[in-house]
């Protein structure tokens, strides 16, 4: 291998990516910034909700059950209303996300032990954050219950149980959110500057100079494959550094298994890059190709439902995602302290979907010259 030759190549594929002032403002500014919105915005978790309380009971147990509804923190107003007509129009115009209908018998009843009439009216075009608050005004009124004599007495008889969480003891949302950024936002990068990488050439019309240069095959797709790897893991690490010593999250596992393991996701990212570049004639085509794989890529990683969950004939092709793999790695290495053995299970796939992309885009170029 000529290693002057592919210094050269790497040398001119980082300044065609850095020399622009737009292009490394582009590079190294959104991605800080979708790091810090994401990490607050982008949350699984119902908060400052309004709901709507429809009243019935005249007794002690009713106002009690509103006004811990109003001091929860996840509820931002409670508005009473006075007919059911009023919770329907509430619910039509999406003014609240639930309303509450307490029964006339609902005090007498929850002091003798028996059930109590308790309606919960759910939005159910917010499926989602509506069974999320049905779980929070759950939670409320079986409190609510357990403290009345008839629950006290029952409780007494019952077992006891404690819910522990492993690995995020207080389910603090950013120990969850910022190792998937982390793996998510480096797909993004990488996967758009190398698909532009040959697009660009054909553009500028040196592709086929850098195709017939004393060059060979493997030392052009090597030349490619750096770059982007090199600002790749310049990425990761502001959002580790970022992740340790902003959000505070835990780094439990080893440094060394995470980046050893990054540099064959960023090797796979980048080799889809330039087998979608191989395939583009055009900067846009490539762009459109990149996302065209970059949205169901991040549906199908697990990022934000569980692959299990997902239909028995889709999980499959779950298989030829690298996002997959690396986020069980670095949310692994984050908060569990992932052993080697795991690490190398993750990355064997990582390695045999690299080798395919690169070898398919090879193929793609030497095609191209015949």
């Amino acid at each position: 291998m000529g290693w002057t030759r592919l210094y050269a190549l790497i040398i001119k594929e980082l300044l065609a990516v850095l020399r622009d002032p737009k292009g490394r403002a582009i590079l190294i500014g959104p991605p800080i910034v979708q790091l810090l919105v994401f990490s607050y915005a982008a949350t699984l978790e119902v908060r400052n909700v309004d709901v709507m309380i429809l009243n019935r009971d005249s007794g002690h147990w009713g106002q009690e059950l509103i006004e811990r509804i109003d001091g929860s923190p996840t509820f931002r107003s409670i508005e009473i209303a006075a007919s059911q007509a009023q919770v329907q129009v509430a619910i039509d115009n999406q003014t609240v996300i639930a309303a509450v209908e307490i029964g006339p018998d609902f005090s007498r009843n929850i002091e003798a032990g028996t059930p109590a009439d308790l309606q919960v009216v759910l939005d159910g075009r917010r499926s989602n954050a509506s069974q999320i608050v049905a779980g929070y005004l759950s939670q409320i009124s079986a409190a609510l219950a357990a403290e009345t004599p008839a629950g006290k007495r029952a409780g007494s008889e019952l077992v006891s149980t404690v819910p522990r969480n492993w690995f995020n003891p207080n389910l603090t949302y950013q120990w969850f959110m910022v190792p998937n950024l982390i793996a998510s936002i480096a797909l993004l990068i990488g996967l758009i500057v190398t698909a532009l990488s040959i697009a660009r050439e054909r553009e500028l019309g040196t592709f086929d100079q850098l195709m017939v240069s004393p060059l060979r095959m493997h030392e052009i797709l090597i030349g490619k494959l750096i770059p982007p790897m090199m600002i790749g893991l310049f990425h990761i690490t502001v959002y580790i550094l970022a992740a340790v010593f902003l959000f505070e999250v835990p780094l439990r596992g080893s440094l060394f298994l995470l980046y050893g393991s990054a540099i064959f996701y960023l090797g796979s990212v980048a080799g889809l890059g330039l087998f979608i570049s191989a395939l583009s004639m055009t900067q846009q085509q490539a762009i459109l190709g990149a996302f065209l794989f970059m949205v169901p890529a991040m549906l199908l990683s697990g990022f934000a439902t569980p692959i299990e969950n997902m239909p028995s004939w889709l999980q499959p092709i779950t298989l030829i995602n690298p996002l997959r793999y690396f986020l069980v790695i670095v949310k692994g290495v984050f908060l569990k302290d992932i052993p080697l053995s795991e690490v190398v299970n993750q990355t064997i796939p990582l390695a045999l979907i690299a080798a395919v992309t690169l070898s398919a885009a090879a193929w793609l170029f030497r095609r191209r010259l015949e």
